[in-house]
């Protein structure tokens, strides 16, 4: 799956340009280090060969919601099932409801032994660091008197390098072709097959970022060893 992931870039013109949208992203979605469900993010669709940037919630919110949160938003689709099964099957057959999630890394947690310590967060990024795109699909409710975009990212079986952490990994687009064919509709399931191994890094990560709503760079570098306790002695 898919549960937090990363934005780290602050050049919105950059991210503008890599993605062939006209427009920057949004401040809010930008210098992210710990991406969390509800939150705003960054997504590129397409529609008569016209790409849009913008923002949506990170969860799916079903059309005939009137409350957020009050019903399942799932932030995930497996994308072996997402042509057939609800709520996705109808938005995968919409080439303008699919969308390009942008980002720089995702996290996953591997259980500790000791059952009182908490989860171990690693990092995944692609390419080096580079910026990238998930696979998702958005979709519109009226909550109230306002309509609410949201989203959710398609996952698939893990690679090799991720496969140690979790059997299941977000689908990376492997680059611009993909991007393109992925936002014109294309059904071809190699489209959504996992990353290249030989193109995915993985760092262990700072265990801060097993709280939501925590920011900041240090939460992509490993937490330092502690400082081993000066031992006495007897005089």
């Amino acid at each position: 799956m898919c549960g937090r992931f990363t934005q780290t870039r602050i050049d919105g013109h950059r991210i503008a340009q890599r993605f062939d949208v006209p427009m920057d992203p949004e401040e809010a979605t930008l210098g992210r280090y710990n991406v969390c469900p509800t939150e705003q993010i960054a997504v590129v669709s397409e529609k008569e060969g016209e790409r849009t940037l913008r923002t949506a919630r990170w969860g799916l919110v079903p059309g005939w919601a009137t409350q957020l949160g009050k019903q399942r938003e799932p932030i995930n689709a497996r994308s072996e099932t997402v042509a057939e099964k609800k709520p996705f099957a109808d938005l995968y057959k919409r080439p303008d409801r699919r969308c390009l999630v942008v980002a720089d890394g995702w996290y996953e947690w591997l259980r500790s032994e000791n059952p009182k310590q908490p989860r171990i967060p690693f990092r995944y990024t692609v390419d080096g660091d580079d910026l990238f795109a998930f696979a998702g699909l958005f979709g519109f409710a009226k909550i109230g008197e306002e309509w609410v975009t949201s989203a959710t990212i398609l996952t698939t079986r893990a690679n090799e390098v991720c496969a140690p952490v979790h059997d299941r990994m977000p689908v990376v687009l492997a680059g611009r072709d993909e991007e393109a064919a992925w936002l014109a509709g294309a059904d071809d399931p190699d489209l959504l097959a996992p990353l290249a191994a030989a193109r995915s890094t993985v760092r262990p990560a700072n265990p801060a970022v097993n709280r939501a709503g925590v920011e900041g760079p240090e939460l992509i570098e490993p937490r330092p060893p502690a400082e081993p306790e000066a031992q006495q002695t007897l005089l």
